[in-house]
C-alpha cells in the first residue's frame, strides 16, 4: 500500500466515524421527540 492509500483510507476511517456520530446523534433526537410528543398526548 502506498502512502497515499494510506492517508486516503485514514481520512476515509475519519468520516465514517464523524458520520456514525452524526447518526446516532440524529437518532437520539428522534427518540426524545418522539418520546416528548408521547407524554403530551
Amino acid at each position: 500500500m502506498e502512502v497515499l492509500d494510506t492517508k486516503k483510507l485514514k481520512a476515509l476511517e475519519a468520516e465514517k466515524a464523524n458520520l456514525k456520530k452524526l447518526l446516532a446523534e440524529q437518532m437520539m433526537d428522534v427518540s426524545t421527540l418522539k418520546e416528548m410528543r408521547g407524554k403530551n398526548f
